[in-house]
Order: structure tokens, then sequence, then C-alpha cells
């Protein structure tokens, strides 16, 4: 007997669809509570399909509904449906695939492909093959339904599909989908293509079987009339062009062509699907030569794409000015993610920082943050301003002229984009025009449109490089002035984007401000009693740059007393639980640093309210692990902003802090922090770690037993930025500990060897790898220098890429403490060093001035082995030395 719904069990169900469409929070609430009390009955989904296949005299959003609260009783409790109702779902599904709504038809294909994601593409094994069935009905509906399922399976299980587990169905799915290619309906034409292109990114066999098939088929649907059909042969052309470039080279000159038109698509979501293209061939190492004759046409089109679309000037409120006083919407902040404290070497030739890749745009219309044609034409000509680099200003300066003197706004504002989006790519070719153009843009600056102002803050920020390079008062000093004057801007877009520009500035400047501190601290502090929510949390970071980029030329006690009542009010003014503590805490922790003993006013509240935030946050973890369902977990960034401003007073108040520890039971805390299973905890705890290590190790030292066999745990390079601070806080501890080290080498050394021998891998996003290797040999030198005799027997195991790694680093106290190791181990085994000596010889020749004594050391060991090798066998082997490195040994060590 087929199940058939009680009369009165349907008008309850139907009362519940229709409150459930209500505005009132409080019916909303009974709704809940009703649902969660027909769930316990076992056909309460057996009359939401019911409704949503059979109850045709009911409206469509309702019926839709019943479908969609169905849907998430599946995704919830599938497991738990009885199988007859389990069945009768399936059942109605597969019969009203082709229901004459397609509001019901998408509903129902939701519902197919939520059931089919629980697993059940195992075991409704008729499921694809009837789909596929019916594909080939005479009915529109039916067709359409079937495919719409069809591809929102294809989006959902496209890994499974490819699988041996199912059977391969995909060998007769895609020589299907192929053929619906030329239906005469462009909406089933548009479903064809969208399913066959989930299978392109993962290669799937069947597929690359079929491969020249699917091209053709593109090209023939190429001018096709529907838009919906353009973007997704587009979107199929740009995965192509990644995974299956060798097929499109014999045609790329065409391809090429039809992206130039589809680019000035009237429609633009297939204009934007396009321009993905550029952005895509830029990654391809064949671009240049494929597109060298195309850029006389591509340049001018990316460029047009740049202009604000009007819809977009009515979005940004590009005609309202002044808006500083009208409160922030929550939503418009987005979250902030802290980045945990990395102990960084400096390198020769560059700052110890990573180097932040800002994409391009980052800091423009970010209330439009979905991707447009604007910022991806921005994006495509950044990257191929960095292929072509100065080949690009041919094509682009005869433009640039023009626009960046436009009378109309839009254009002008357009040319200014375009004057950024190339800085990087063809900063070379743009220094002669640029004391030219830099005039222009600060005078732009004071444009009376804000969303000018705001743009050629970005823009100026893209070349504050060679602005710094100049002599200060031709360019520096203007700029500030007009940038500081935007920090104060009635519009808060135009405050966002000063802001960020001058964060830019500064660390490009560096000490260059140092004659102006007073002048900027002034505006900076009066931003802070105008801003709104969401520029404050920028102006943290401004002030953050600031201290880190003058560092201790903040120190003065004028300065300190324009800056930190502001700072100190914030922070009396913020709860606990107030994320807006994130940024504060980075910006107090620069600032700390900055003013080392200046800050001793301030210290106490911060530290104690440190302490807290790691406390409150343990509490919280515990009581989460204990009773997950009782307790929320907590939000950890709370903790790990806390442990990095720790560590910035450390750094900062030196032994200062000593009082601070004293009074507190922050080593208590730092045992648990260093063994949270979140890595970015143990990465700040192990930083703090080694900070209060240089700053007051006394209290260190007693935990010493217990913390040693953690840190040894972690040096596991698989988490790269754990390991690295646990690296240098073991190096730190060598040199407080001394000889009493001893019991410990061997909870580390093992590791340490593994990991300076590994090979570097590929720099990952976050991390230079090589950075690991450095601080790795670091503190292997550091504890051969308190343990010789305990780590010099391996000396063979790691000389050469210790010597190759440290070769690179500048002059600096924890270069000298390990190469005064590496010394005093070859003194202890000089036959570990006998093969590599080449490499010891080029890593002593890359100091600059070692203090006397370690000269004196070097001295020894190079002229105790020529002396060891005699005359003529030093001679021979001083031969292989570049001649770079035998001018400096015998300049400097008469070897």
């Amino acid at each position: 007997m087929e199940w058939q719904p009680d009369e009165q069990g349907l008008q309850q169900v139907l009362q519940l669809l229709k409150d459930s469409q209500s505005p009132n929070t409080a019916t909303q609430r009974t709704v809940q509570q009703k649902l969660e009390q027909l769930n316990q009955f076992p056909d309460f989904n057996n009359y939401l399909i019911f409704v949503l296949t059979r109850l045709k005299s009911e409206d469509e959003p309702t019926r839709s509904l019943s479908g969609l609260i169905l849907k998430n009783n599946v995704k919830a409790h599938y497991q738990n449906f009885p199988a007859a109702v389990a069945d009768f779902i399936k059942q109605e599904c597969l019969n009203n695939i082709g229901d004459p709504s397609p509001l019901i038809r998408a509903t129902i294909g939701i519902l197919i492909t939520t059931i089919a994601s629980k697993g059940e593409l195992h075991t409704w094994p008729e499921l694809l093959p009837q789909l596929c069935n019916l594909l080939n009905s005479e009915d529109y509906s039916t067709c359409e339904g079937s495919f719409g399922a069809l591809q929102k399976i294809c989006e959902d299980s496209s890994e499974l599909l490819d699988s041996d587990a199912l059977n391969r169905p995909l060998n007769i799915m895609i020589p299907k989908f192929l053929q619906f290619f030329k239906h005469c309906s462009p909406k089933i034409r548009s479903h064809a293509i969208a399913c066959v292109n989930q299978f392109i990114i993962s290669r799937a066999q069947a597929l690359m079987d079929n491969i020249d098939t699917f091209i053709e088929s593109l090209f023939a649907l190429a001018a096709d009339e529907d838009c919906e059909v353009r973007k997704n042969v587009c979107r199929a052309l740009v995965m192509l062009l990644e995974v299956r470039i060798d097929r499109l080279i014999p045609h790329m000159h065409s391809i090429i062509q039809y992206m130039l038109q589809r680019t000035q698509d009237p429609d633009e979501n297939v204009a934007l699907e396009a321009c993905e293209f550029w952005l895509t061939l830029a990654e391809q190492p064949i671009c240049k030569e494929v597109l060298s004759g195309h850029l006389v046409q591509l340049i001018p089109i990316l460029v047009n794409g740049m202009k604000y679309s009007e819809i977009d000037i009515i979005l940004l409120k590009g005609d309202v000015e002044e808006d500083e006083a009208v409160p922030d919407s929550e939503q418009d902040i987005k979250p902030r993610f802290h980045k945990s404290r990395t102990v960084t070497l400096q390198h020769e030739g560059g700052e110890g920082e990573e180097g932040e890749d800002i994409d391009e745009e980052e800091d423009d219309d970010d209330t439009l943050s979905d991707w447009n044609l604007r910022k991806c034409s921005a994006a495509a000509l950044d990257v191929l301003a960095n292929v072509f680099r100065d080949d690009l200003l041919p094509h682009l300066l005869p433009l640039l002229k023009g626009l960046l003197f436009h009378p109309d706004w839009v254009i002008k504002e357009s040319g200014i984009l375009v004057l950024g989006a190339i800085a990087e790519g063809c900063m070379q070719g743009m220094v002669p025009y640029l004391p030219e153009l830099i005039p222009h843009l600060i005078q732009c600056l004071c444009d009376k449109k804000a969303l000018v102002r705001s743009i050629a803050c970005w823009t100026l920020s893209r070349y504050a490089h060679w602005v710094v390079s100049q002599p200060p008062d031709s360019y520096l000093k203007p700029l500030m002035t007009e940038l500081l004057k935007r920090i104060l801007d009635g519009n808060k877009r135009v405050q966002e984007a000063a802001c960020s520009a001058f964060a830019t500035l500064e660390e490009e400047a560096c000490t260059e401000l140092v004659p102006y501190l007073s002048f900027i601290l002034d505006t900076l502090v009066f931003a802070f009693g105008k801003y709104q929510h969401k520029n404050l949390l920028i102006l943290y970071d401004a002030i953050g740059t600031l201290a880190d980029s003058v560092g201790h030329h903040l120190n003065q006690s004028e300065y300190i007393q324009k800056l930190m009542p502001p700072l100190i009010q914030k922070w009396n003014e913020l709860k606990d639980e107030d994320k807006d503590l994130f940024p504060l805490l980075e910006c107090l922790s620069s600032v700390a640093t900055a003013l080392q003993s200046g800050f001793l006013p301030y210290c106490e509240p911060v530290y104690q309210r440190c302490v807290t935030l790691v406390q409150k946050t343990l509490a919280q973890a515990m009581m989460y692990n204990q009773q997950p369902d009782q307790y929320e977990a907590p939000d950890k960034d709370f903790m790990i902003v806390a442990l990095d401003l720790l560590s910035g007073l450390a750094e900062g108040l030196g032994g200062h802090v000593e009082q601070l520890v004293a009074r507190s039971n922050i080593m208590t805390l730092l045992f648990q922090c260093m063994q949270d299973t979140m890595p970015e905890v143990r990465q700040s705890s192990f930083a703090l770690l080694g900070d209060l290590t240089k700053a007051c190790f006394p209290h260190v030292k007693p935990c010493i037993v217990e913390f040693m066999p953690i840190l040894g745990h972690n040096l596991n390079p698989e988490f790269i930025s754990v390991c690295n601070n646990a690296t240098w806080a073991i190096g730190e501890i060598s040199m407080q500990m001394g000889a009493e080290m001893q019991p410990y080498v061997g909870l580390v050394l093992n590791n340490l060897v593994e990991i300076i021998n590994r090979p570097n891998t590929p720099k990952t996003l976050l991390e230079n790898t090589g950075k690991k290797t450095d601080q790795t040999s670091i503190t292997i030198g550091r504890l051969g220098y308190v343990c010789p005799q305990e780590v010099a027997p391996v000396l063979q195991q790691f000389i050469r890429p210790w010597c190759t790694s440290l070769r690179n680093i500048r002059d600096n106290e924890e270069k000298d403490s390990a190469f005064r190791g590496i010394c005093v181990m070859i003194g202890v085994n000089p036959g570990g060093v006998v093969q590599d000596f080449i490499f010891f010889c080029d890593a002593v020749a890359s100091w600059v001035s070692p203090k006397d004594d370690l000269r004196d050391m070097f001295y020894k060991i190079l002229h105790g082995f020529k002396d060891q090798v005699g005359e003529e066998n030093w001679q021979q082997f001083s031969e292989q030395f570049p001649p770079l490195l035998k001018e400096r040994l015998s300049a400097c060590y008469g070897v």
C-alpha cells in the first residue's frame, strides 16, 4: 500500500509552513519548537515530500519551503530515516523532477543532490541512470529538471563520480552531456556545459578521452546568443588553459581573438568570466610568446574595464562626500586574522620581515568586496605588467595621459587605478615619468570627489619606495603632508585608504619619518576622536607600523604624552570579550617594543590584562573539552594576541619585566599554552618563552626540566612557524643554561640535525622556509657552544648545510654565538670539518666585522688547517676558491 497522509496531520504541517513565512520572531521561535516536536514522528518527512510533489493546489513558495525543510532534515538526520520513508522520498523525487514549475524542479534537484551527497550514490544505484534517461524526454520540463539535478550532483560529488566506487558512470555521462551542447534550448545547453565543466580541473579520465570533441563543441557555441551559455564557454576555456593548454595552443590565436571580444561583452558576468582568461594566461610560460602581438588590442580593453560602472557608483555612494559622522554597520567590518609572532633573522640585502604580497586592489572599493570586472581587469593588468615589464608601456602611456587629466572624474579615477596597477611590474620604465606624475597624484589627493581621493592614496602607496629614495623635500614631505590631511578627511573611505597608504609609506620610510614625528602623532591622535568603528581598527595598524618603523626614536616624553593616553583610554573602554582588542593589542605590542623603558608607567595594567586573557581562554577551553554540549569553544585568538603582547613587553622592557613575572602565574599558564592543540597558540608561546628567557631567566630556569621535552616534541617541520620559534627558544635557553644544558641535548639534537638536512621545500605562502634552517643553524651552534662534547661528535652530519645557511645572515649577536660554537666544536672534533672545509671558509668570509676574539678563533682554525695539510696541498685546495673568497681570506686572515 502506498503511504497516504492523514488529513488532520496535513493541515497541521501546512499551518506550520504558513507560520514559518511570518516576519514575526516570536512566531519563528514557535515554528522552530514545533519542527523539533514533529521531527520525532518518523513519517513527518513523508508529509513534507507530499506537500512538495503532490499538493499542486498549494502556492509554490509554500511547496518549495516544505522541500527545503525536508532537505535540512536529510542533512541532519538522514541516517535515522526508516527505509520506507527514505524510499518514498527518493521515488517521489524521481517521479516529479519534471514538475511544470521551475521553482519546484529546482527544489527537488537540491533535495536529490543532498540525499546523494549523504553517501546515497552507492545505495541509490538507479539514480544516475534514471536521470540520464530522463534527459531524452520530449517534455522540456522533465529534461530541464533532470539536467538541473545532474548539474548539482556533478558540483557536489565530482570526485566520487570519477572513481571506481560507482563503476565510473562518467564514461557514459560525459559523452551524453556533450550531445546536449547542440540542444535547441539555451537553458539546457547551459546545463550541459556546466556539468562537463565540473570535471576539467580534476582532469577526469572520461573527459580527457573526449577532450577534442569537447573543445570543438565549445568552439561551435562561441557565438551563442544566450549569455549564460557564453559565460560557461568562457569559464571552460579558462579552466582548460590551466589543465590542457596543449590542446588549446593550436587554436590560441583565435581563442585570444574570441576572449578579446567576450571581455567587452554587454553582459558583465560574461565579461568577467572572459577577463579571468588574461589572469590565467599570465601564469602560463607561453604567455609572452602568444600574447605579445595582441597587447595593442588587449590593453585598451582592460583599461576600459577598470572604470567604475554606474551601479558601482550608486552602491559606493559615490556622490556622498561627507559621511564621517555616520556610524558603521557591524556587517561592514571584516573579521581580522591575527598573524602570530614569528621570530625572524635579518638577512643580507633585505629586512627580516617577509615581503608581503598585497593583492591588487586590496584597499580599494571593499564594500563591493565581490569580485567584479573592475577588480579583475586591474588584477589582470597587474599580472601582465609583471610578465611584460616595460614592454607594456608603449601600449599604455599614450592612453594614460588622456585618462589622468580627463575632466570626467570617473575616467580620471580609472587612470589613477591603472597607474597603481602597473607600479610593481613597470617600475623601471615609469621612473622617468614619476617626477611629473607624483606631484599630479599628490594634487589628486585634494580632488573634490572622494573616490578620486581614495584611489590616489592607494596608487601613491604603490610608488612609496621610489618616493622615499628621492631627497625628502622633493616628494616625501609634500606626500606626507597631504596624506596626513586625508587621514582626517570627512569621508570614511578616504580615511581608510589614507591610513593604509600611510602604513605602507611608514614601512618604506622607516627612520626618515623621525623629523616629522610630532606632526604625524598629532594627526593620528586627532583621528582617534574622529573615526568610526571600522577605521579605528585601521588606525591602530598605522600606529603600530609607525612604532615598528621608527623604533626607539618614539621613546621621547613629548611623543609618549601624545600617544599613550588615547590608546590607554581605548584599552580601558574595551571588554575582555571584544574582538577589537586584537588590533589594539597588536598595536600596543609594537608600541611597547619601540618605547622600551618609556612604556614602564603603562606596563602593569597591560601585563595583568594579558595574563587574565590567557587564563580565561584556557579555563574556557578546559570547560569546553570536558562538556562540549554545555560550553562554547573559546576564540583562541584572544590568547594568541595576549601572548604576543606579553612578548612585546618582555622584548621592550627587558629586565624591567622581572617584577611583573614574579607576581603572576605566567609560567604555569605558559606550560599549558605550549601544549595547546592549536599550532598558532604553541607558536606564540615559544616566542614568549624565548623573550622571557632573555629578559628574566631566573623565573624560567625552574621550569626547564618540564619545558625541554615539550620543546623537543615541537621540532616538527610540518608546522614550520611552531618549529622555528621552538628552535629559537632552545637556542636562547642554551645561552642562559651554559653547561647545565647537557642533560637536555639528547632531547633535541637529533631533530635539529634532521631539520637542517631537509631539502628546502618551496616557499609556502606564509613562510620563507630558508629561515627555518638559519634558526636551526643558530641553535645548533649555540648548543655546541655550551655543550661541545655532546654536539661535536655529529659535526660532520650538519657542517655543510650549517655553513651554507649562515653565510647569508647579517653580522649580529645570534650569528656571533653560533660561530663561536662551531669553532669550539671544530676544536673538539677537527676531523668532522675536513671534508667540507671549503664551506667553512666561505661562511667565515661572510663576516663583515667579527669581534676580535672571534676573528682570532677563525684565524687559528684556518692557519691550523693550512699547517696541517702543508703549503703545497693548501695551494691546491685554495685553487678551488672563487676569486672573491680567495681575496677576502687572504686580506682578513692572511691565508
